[in-house]
């Protein structure tokens, strides 16, 4: 069984949206601690691909996995769970 077409879906928060059709989203995740158990919060950042620049600094997205679009990005953005109030 071969896992095509299974593709990883993150909702986070837009850090920046200077790039021209690219956004930059913190992924925070909780992990327990390898020694001690207690809970820890994990921020990466992920560089995503917004064809049409609509997404700004604090949104919510979910943004999905793709193919390589650049050297660094690998996720699109699916859709805007949250904008944020200017």
């Amino acid at each position: 069984m071969s896992l095509t077409g299974v593709k990883k879906v993150q909702t986070g928060v837009v850090v920046s949206d200077k790039m021209d059709k690219t956004v930059v989203v913190a992924v925070q995740t909780l992990e327990a601690h390898p020694l001690y158990g207690r809970r820890m919060k994990r921020t990466r950042k992920f560089k995503a691909h917004d064809p049409e620049n609509g997404c700004h600094v604090g949104d919510t997205v979910r943004i999905e996995e793709c193919r390589p679009l650049s050297r660094e990005k690998r996720w699109w953005v699916r859709e805007v769970v949250n904008r944020v109030q200017v």
